[in-house]
Formats: structure tokens, C-alpha cells, sequence
């Protein structure tokens, strides 16, 4: 929440420090205050440009000074601290876990194995623990959402018991992928508390798309080390049992808990974050270097539509991995919208707005032609369980992605429009898991 200057508008705290002067108290003050309020980026940088206007000014410079040291240490040092002596531990208790429920024989009436609809809960809760023993802080939000990610699992597993085959089959291949959605709100819950501000949600947005990269790269580490350990017991004859092979599957339990530990300090607020240090600035980098390749990539689909119009209308295989792709895209627009007006230049930033302006207005283009396509399939079949689903994921990214476009034609400043489509992306992720809980608990009432 911003701190009020009296009138409603976030205080200046340049112009604040300015008027303290050689105030050490008062400036002291206000830095408490902003510490209260989660606005400590804000003051550190009013305090710095303050401290540029006056270079030799001791005061300004000890705090500069003081700021410096604050942020490297609560960006770096910590993650050698309880942290890790938290979440290793975890992380063992979850490759136990993992290991426990991955019996091959252990089958869903799908097919699928058990271990697609636990893990994810399973993992969740872990994370739900990291989080609250690291920050020493929200017990209660802990336990209820650790009770809800016990309660999830267990709902999709009774009502599929009195569906028809076939429903129950549709039913559980769509609850793999919303267990998985739902179980990760219930973490972003315990991280963020339920009023979370516009900022600290997208930097919780933020945060998930790096500690999913920071896991990617730990799992092709432990493949090599897999792989070697494999191809040098192998020379010798020996070859794993499945057991062998399960047990280090299971070690993804482990990657789990230490790629959180690596991306997110639990201390601090999710909007204070260290957004563009480490794995985080490589991911930053990836996606701006993305976003014009996506947009040639957009720009050569759409001239290729006429020729291949009625694929996505008579091709099943096709739709879905059209809609697969939306949903790539979505990311991609949340990884590339900027913590705030500070982090890069103003003619990149006046570049980048374009590039995100274009990624929504050709992404909308698209959605409205699969959503014609989902239409269609359904008029001519009818609804299905799926067809549901992506009706309303279909219509829940075209309203957003046309919000976005509202937004930007209304944003005036660099920060404006960037608040704006954190604002926005507030909305959408509270949008995406209602949708994503109204599938879980409806769909089995509504096709029995």
C-alpha cells in the first residue's frame, strides 16, 4: 500500500527528503514509514536522487551508503542463511513424499498415475511451509491453506468415483492441469496475504516465472549427473532397478524447495524483490529478446490464416495446440512488463510499450479466431467437458488481453502505464483461479 502525502497521492519521498534537509530524525522517519509500507524501493530511490543533487553532502551519502549495504545483504547473504537451513530439509521431507506416491501400479481411471494429481499438492504444501517458517509470520493463512490443499485432491478423486466412465476420464485429464493452477494460488496466498497491492501480486508473478526457470535449470543438472551416474555403473554391468530410477525421479522434490530458496527472499515483500539480479536478469533478458521474434512469428501466422482458415475448425489436434500457445503467450506478456519506470532507460521503455501494445493487439486477433473455432466445434458436437474449459479460458484471455489495450490507449506517463497493466495483471490471476476453481467444483455436476 502506498503512503498517503494527505490528499491520496502517493508521498513524494524525493520531495520529502529534500525538505528534511539535515533532518537525520526526520529522515530516519520516514524511512521506518516506508519500511512499514513495503515503499522502501521507492525512498531508496528519492533518497539517491537527492543524494546526486548533493554529492557532497555526509548524511546523504551515509545513507546512500547505508541503502547499498541494506540491498546486498537482503538480496544476497540470506539465501546462505535459515533459509536453505529450512528448505533442505523440506526439500528431503518432499522427495520422500514424491517417492511415496509415484508406485507405477498406482493408476487414476484415466491412466494417468496418481503422482500427476498429488505431486502438485504435495509440493505446495511444501512450499507453503518454506515460506511460513522462513518469514516466522502467518501461521493461521499457513494451516488453512495447507487443509485446502489437502481437500482439493481429495474432491477430485470423490465426485470422479460417481461420474460415467467417460466423463470421469475428461473430468481427471482437466483436474491434472487446475490442481495444479489452484495449488499454486493457495501459495501465492500464503506469500502474499488476501489483499495483496497491484505491485506485490505482479512481482509474485514475476517471482513464479523465475523460480520455474531456476528449477528447469536444476533439473537438467541432476539429468547430467543421472545420466553419468547411469553410463558409469554401466560399464561395469550394472543397471539401475525402476525402484533406483524412481527414487532419483522423486528428487524433484528437492529441486522444488531449493529453486524457491534461490528466487524468492520470504522476508521481504514480494513487490521488494531483487527482480533483475542473477537467474532473474537472464530471464528478463530472454523474454525481451522473445517478444520480437513473437511478433514476426504472430505477424507470418496471421498471413498464413486464409490459406489454412479451417484447420482449427475441423482439426482437434490443431485447436488444442493453438490454445496451448495463447497461453505461452500470456506469459510472455507478464514476463516482459517492467517492475517499474526505473528499471530500464525511457526510450526502451518507450519501445517496449510498443512491443507489448503489438503482442496484445495481434494476440487478440488470434484469440478471436480460435474462440470462432471453439464456437463452431461446439455448435456442430456440442459441449463437452473441455469445450467448456476452453470457452472460458478463451473468453477470459480475449477480455483481458482487450483490457490491455484499453489501458494503454488511456495510460498517459512511463509509471501510469506500467501500474496499469499491474493493476490489470492483479485482476486476471484472481480471474484465473476463480475460473480455474468454478471448473473444479461444477464440471462433475454439470456432465455426469
Amino acid at each position: 500500500m502506498d503512503i498517503s502525502a494527505g490528499d491520496g497521492r502517493p508521498l513524494d519521498y524525493g520531495m520529502a527528503i529534500r525538505e528534511a534537509g539535515a533532518d537525520a530524525q526526520r529522515i530516519e522517519r520516514l524511512y521506518q514509514q516506508a519500511r512499514r509500507a513495503g515503499e522502501t524501493r521507492r525512498f531508496a530511490a528519492g533518497l539517491r536522487a537527492v543524494a546526486a543533487e548533493a554529492p557532497g553532502d555526509g548524511l546523504f551519502s551515509a545513507w546512500r551508503a547505508r541503502l547499498d549495504y541494506a540491498e546486498q545483504m537482503g538480496h544476497g547473504a540470506w539465501r546462505l542463511g535459515a533459509g536453505w537451513w529450512i528448505a533442505a530439509p523440506l526439500g528431503l521431507v518432499l522427495w520422500l513424499a514424491f517417492f511415496a506416491v509415484s508406485d507405477p501400479t498406482w493408476l487414476l481411471p484415466n491412466r494417468a498415475p496418481v503422482a500427476a494429481l498429488l505431486w502438485p499438492s504435495l509440493a505446495a504444501l511444501a512450499l507453503i511451509w518454506y515460506l511460513t517458517l522462513s518469514a516466522r509470520r502467518g501461521f493461521a493463512l499457513a494451516a488453512g491453506a495447507s487443509l485446502a490443499l489437502v481437500a482439493l485432491p481429495a474432491y477430485i478423486w470423490y465426485v470422479s468415483q460417481s461420474q460415467t466412465p467417460a466423463s470421469q476420464s475428461g473430468y481427471l485429464d482437466l483436474m491434472i492441469l487446475h490442481n495444479l493452477l489452484l495449488s499454486w494460488a493457495l501459495v501465492g496466498i500464503v506469500a502474499l496475504g488476501l489483499r495483496p497491492s497491484p505491485r506485490d501480486l505482479f512481482g509474485m508473478l514475476t517471482k513464479s516465472l523465475e523460480t520455474t526457470g531456476v528449477a528447469g535449470v536444476y533439473t537438467i543438472a541432476g539429468a547430467i549427473f543421472v545420466g553419468l551416474s547411469v553410463a558409469t555403473f554401466a560399464t561395469l554391468g550394472v543397471t539401475p532397478s525402476a525402484t533406483v530410477i524412481r527414487a532419483l525421479v522423486s528428487g524433484g522434490g528437492l529441486i522444488v524447495t531449493l529453486a524457491l530458496a534461490s528466487a524468492y527472499d520470504p522476508s521481504r515483500r514480494a513487490g521488494e524483490q531483487g527482480f533483475y539480479r542473477g537467474f532473474g536478469k537472464i530471464l528478463a533478458i530472454a523474454m525481451h529478446a522473445l517478444l520480437p521474434l513473437t511478433l514476426v512469428t504472430l505477424v507470418i501466422y496471421l498471413a498464413l490464416v486464409p490459406a489454412n482458415f479451417a484447420e482449427p475448425f475441423q482439426q482437434r489436434n490443431a485447436l488444442i495446440a493453438f490454445n496451448g500457445a495463447l497461453f505461452a503467450l500470456m506469459g510472455l506478456l507478464v514476463g516482459v512488463i517492467p517492475m517499474g519506470a526505473d528499471v530500464f532507460p525511457s526510450r526502451y521503455l518507450r519501445w517496449l510499450r510498443a512491443g507489448i501494445i503489438a503482442l496484445a493487439a495481434l494476440a487478440l486477433v488470434v484469440s478471436l479466431y480460435l474462440f470462432a473455432a471453439i464456437l463452431y466445434r461446439a455448435a456442430v458436437d456440442g459441449l463437452t467437458m473441455n469445450r467448456v474449459a476452453v470457452i472460458g479460458w478463451n473468453l477470459l484471455n480475449i477480455t483481458l488481453l482487450a483490457l490491455a489495450l484499453v489501458a494503454q490507449a488511456r495510460a498517459g506517463r512511463a509509471g501510469d502505464w506500467i501500474a496499469a497493466l499491474q493493476r490489470l495483471a492483479r485482476g486476471g490471476a484472481l480471474a484465473y483461479v476463480l475460473w480455474g476453481a468454478a471448473l473444479v467444483f461444477a464440471l462433475p455436476w454439470l456432465f455426469r
